[in-house]
């Protein structure tokens, strides 16, 4: 099939019914419909399982309503962003698009308890027919990936999508493409801060150059565990988070106060897994995120001191704190420490030290300033004036209060000569979804249509085909 030639009108070229987006992350997979604005279905990543005698899964927003006895919690995508857990990756993907955007497949009226068929027997016409049709049987599908997905992992999701699902027609694209589209760049050089981890992608032309892309830990998931780290060296006494779960009532207390609350109780056999109280305490955390935490906005780092010989941290003290109450009652206005929690995301010396972290100690090579150097150094000199004009800033956890301004900061410092201009919409749907907003766009343009992999050419050359046309 050449893909200069438009499709012939035997082959799929995915004009009749809109294309179905699905962008899977670590916190949450959206998925919708190509040409709308936001996605209709935005679910957790994280899945609850419990045995009853059988074991049992839980999807969707259900997980954080109800402590089940042994539930625990579970994530089918690794923290570098690649899936782990093929089989439950599917079921939770295949939940995101059934549980909002398509309805129930109608099923053989035979069944539908009406008409009496004489027992173990079907009539003859109906022999061999499939009961269940195939969920995307009418949906071509549209996936996105982290610019360093292997290999293995891209044949394996268009096998899904074609095997298990019955799509018509599959792509596969990059979060980074995908993200600079949906800003409306063809080129740029995509910062996209999500849970799990922080990537620079530098895009020229539509394309990924792949030496240029970097990646590591320092997400929303490694601030949060910052603000653990914070929480335990908090005078006068250390904070513990108490989710909603387990506080029965509560009653007001003045800032700083120990908390006046009843708590529940479980007994050991009726009291979920701890990797949900876990979950729960990452929902406070990101509240606390979203409410208090601040990127100090520079010019310079939050240690060092300015020319009047004031330190940054001092002139940070001077500003109002931040009040945030916990769950249980417990509250207390943050001040400098709001700062110092994201500010290893810049300067890798300010980490808050905490022995009991997953997470290891950054280093200076996986600050964002640092990846951003690495990638430019990884590209084309000629290009690179271009993308510091196209600096496009994307993923939830970017929208912390002063990101922006810090970048721009540390971008200015570190290249002086080239204009420098970030684009980021200060619409939050925008900046949590940019991923999925490009995919949306890319689907619904009339010159995708010969990009699509139709199931016919997937049959022909099998699941490597996705390495030749999803560049």
């Amino acid at each position: 099939m050449n893909p200069s030639i438009p499709p012939s009108t035997t082959e799929y070229g995915g004009d009749e019914v809109s294309a179905i987006v699905l962008d899977p992350g670590y916190s949450t997979t959206r998925a919708g419909f190509a040409g709308e604005d936001t996605p209709k279905s935005v679910v957790p990543t994280y899945y609850g399982k419990y045995s009853t005698d059988t074991e049992k899964y839980i999807f969707g927003d259900d997980i954080f309503v109800t402590p089940r006895p042994g539930l625990s919690i579970h994530n089918p995508i690794g923290r570098d962003g690649v899936v782990e857990d093929w089989e439950m990756a599917e079921k939770l993907w295949e939940y995101s698009f059934k549980s909002r955007l398509i309805g129930a497949k109608p099923q053989n009226p035979l069944l539908n308890g009406l008409n009496e068929v004489p027992e173990g027997e079907l009539p003859t016409e109906m022999e061999g027919v499939e009961t269940e049709e195939k969920p995307l049987a009418d949906s071509p599908l549209l996936m996105s990936e982290c610019g360093w997905n292997p290999t293995k992992a891209r044949e394996k999701t268009i096998e899904i999508a074609m095997e298990s699902w019955g799509t018509p027609a599959f792509y596969l694209a990059k979060n980074g493409v995908l993200a600079a589209f949906a800003a409306g760049k063809a080129s740029a050089l995509v910062v996209d801060v999500g849970a799990s981890n922080v990537s620079v992608t530098p895009v020229h032309d539509g394309m990924v150059l792949k030496r240029g892309v970097q990646h590591s830990p320092l997400g929303g998931d490694y601030i949060s565990s910052q603000i653990r780290a914070m929480f335990k060296n908090n005078s006068p006494q250390p904070i513990t988070i108490t989710p909603h779960y387990l506080v029965a009532s509560k009653t007001p207390v003045e800032a700083g106060q120990p908390p006046q609350a009843t708590y529940k109780t479980f007994p050991p056999d009726k009291a979920p897994d701890a990797s949900y109280r876990t979950l729960l305490e990452e929902r406070t955390l990101t509240e606390f995120k979203e409410c208090v935490v601040q990127v100090w906005p520079g010019p310079n780092k939050l240690s060092s001191v300015g020319p009047n010989g004031v330190s940054n941290e001092e002139l940070a003290k001077s500003s109002p704190g931040r009040p945030f109450e916990f769950p249980d009652g417990y509250n207390q206005v943050f001040g400098v420490d709001r700062y110092r929690v994201v500010e290893s995301l810049f300067d890798a010396k300010a980490a808050i030290p905490d022995p009991g972290s997953d997470f290891a100690a950054p280093t200076q090579a996986q600050t964002i300033p640092e990846l951003i150097k690495s990638a430019l150094n990884g590209v084309d000199v000629d290009i690179r004036p271009h993308l510091l004009a196209n600096v496009v800033v994307t993923g939830a956890s970017s929208l912390l209060y002063g990101f922006n301004d810090r970048l721009s900061q540390e971008l200015m410092q570190s290249f002086p000569s080239p204009r420098v201009r970030i684009s980021a919409p200060g619409n939050t749907a925008e900046r949590r979804f940019g991923s999925w907003i490009g995919g949306s766009i890319l689907a619904s343009l009339g010159a995708f249509h010969q990009m699509w992999i139709s199931k016919k050419e997937y049959d022909e050359h099998g699941a490597n085909i996705v390495e030749k046309r999803c560049k």
